[in-house]
């Protein structure tokens, strides 16, 4: 299964119609648009399971899911990857970082398998 992104609430909607409009071979949304904003301001639980269903790795710079979800992984409940953003090296209003790192993510990481996944995001290395 390719890597298909869920972008968070956190994340502007600006960063997916760049991503897309730049290279429209990446499956990415935000969660703005997807299933019409239903999930909104929902529990990450729900945002988890809701993704895990359509086979999306959602991408956040939201770390305390992990202390919050903590028994969703402990039982080994299903998930299709997490992709964290950590906000001292890419800041959320830096779109542009945002929308490079996520497409070299794509780049490198679109084959592999995403079930149960944990993932740091980083900028790509300068060419």
């Amino acid at each position: 299964m390719a890597l298909r992104l869920l972008l968070d609430e956190n994340i502007s909607p600006v960063v997916a119609e760049q991503v897309a409009l730049k290279r429209p071979d990446i499956d990415v949304i935000g969660i703005h648009c997807w299933r019409d904003g239903a999930f909104l301001g929902a529990p990450d639980e729900a945002v988890l399971e809701a993704a895990n269903a359509e086979g999306r790795t959602l991408v956040t710079y939201d770390t305390q899911i992990l202390s919050e979800l903590r028994f969703h992984f402990d039982q080994g409940i299903p998930f299709a990857g997490l992709v964290f953003i950590d906000g001292a090296s890419i800041p959320s209003n830096d779109f542009g970082a945002l929308v490079r790192a996520l497409i070299g993510l794509w780049d490198r990481e679109k084959e592999a398998t995403w079930a149960n996944r944990l993932l740091f995001l980083s900028l790509p290395a300068s060419t």
